[in-house]
């Protein structure tokens, strides 16, 4: 997904053993081939525009795409309340989506950038267990300690031609998305934003930070190859707008859980894609590392998954 997702998302009123809707699952099974193919997409296009720019214009344009659609969606043009939305465009998207991208044009691999920025959820519980005296369990320390091992793998530190400052771009970005998710989660009950409105107003104040970056850093320079289109075709429309109208649809017809399986799905079809499309083959030990990494994300899913059932089943009893 290199999309940040929203904050915490009440299911309540979904029952707990409700049969999966066929429309919802496709709509969250397209949307993981969305994201999970543009990192291929974005890439492939720092050949013809500089990261800082593209970062600029992938999250402006469907920023005011969305903001453009609210009315038809039956949603208020009134932004939420700056306190709350701009920290979360800041670190949610500024930082997520700036990083990110510095990251691929310093040399990180498609595949593998993706696997270490999704690791955001493990720095999430660590983050949440400081920020907001969320008990660390001990299924969080194992998902956490299998990923680990899998994460040094992956980089394998021991290998010639490192690209060091790539991988710590992406650890930045996945901690910028954590970050932005533990702000999210901390003020989300007192101001309960509209998550569409909340997605497309905090995006446009991390694009705008983005794209005074890309003012300040270098002048305007975009070969406007067919590539080049069809990347901002896809990052502004399909994994952009769609894709969070795909997003939300899915968390209001879905029990939170099952939306994070579908997250999961980012980063494998993200290495499958940059191994099919761009040649990017991840030796065995490199493919026993992600194999580590996405099974401490499911562990994480599973639990949250128990998590939720029992406190339902508190709440109830």
């Amino acid at each position: 997904m290199t999309e940040p997702t929203p904050g915490p998302v009440e299911d309540r009123d979904i029952p707990q053993y409700a049969p999966i809707a066929l429309l919802p699952l496709l709509a969250l099974l397209l949307l993981g081939f969305f994201w999970g193919y543009n990192w291929v997409v974005m890439k492939a296009v720092l050949v013809d525009v500089s990261a800082a720019w593209f970062a600029a214009l992938r999250t402006v344009l469907p920023a005011l795409l969305l903001i453009a659609i609210l009315p038809l969606a039956g949603k208020r043009l009134r932004p939420p309340p700056l306190f709350y939305a701009l920290p979360i465009g800041l670190f949610q998207t500024a930082g997520f989506v700036g990083f990110m991208m510095w990251a691929l044009q310093s040399g990180g691999g498609a595949g593998e950038t993706a696997v270490i920025v999704f690791m955001m959820p493990l720095w999430l519980t660590l983050m949440a267990h400081f920020a907001l005296n969320e008990r660390i369990t001990r299924v969080q320390l194992l998902a956490i300690g299998l990923a680990l091992p899998g994460l040094v793998l992956l980089i394998s530190p021991w290998e010639e031609g490192l690209m060091l400052a790539a991988v710590l771009l992406a650890f930045a970005s996945g901690f910028g998305w954590a970050l932005g998710a533990i702000w999210q989660k901390r003020y989300y009950h007192r101001y309960q934003s509209d998550l569409l409105s909340l997605t497309a107003w905090q995006m446009l104040y991390g694009g705008l930070l983005l794209l005074a970056i890309a003012l300040w850093a270098e002048p305007f320079a975009v070969d406007p190859t067919p590539n080049f289109l069809w990347a901002l075709f896809y990052n502004v429309v399909l994994a952009g707008a769609i894709g969070w109208l795909l997003w939300v649809y899915s968390l209001h017809h879905l029990p939170t859980w099952i939306a994070g399986f579908g997250a999961l799905l980012v980063p494998g079809i993200g290495v499958l894609s940059a191994w099919l499309v761009l040649g990017e083959t991840p030796g065995p030990v490199k493919q026993l590392g992600i194999g580590l990494i996405l099974s401490s994300l499911l562990i994480i899913t599973l639990y949250q998954r128990r998590q939720r059932r029992n406190a339902r089943r508190r709440a109830a009893g």
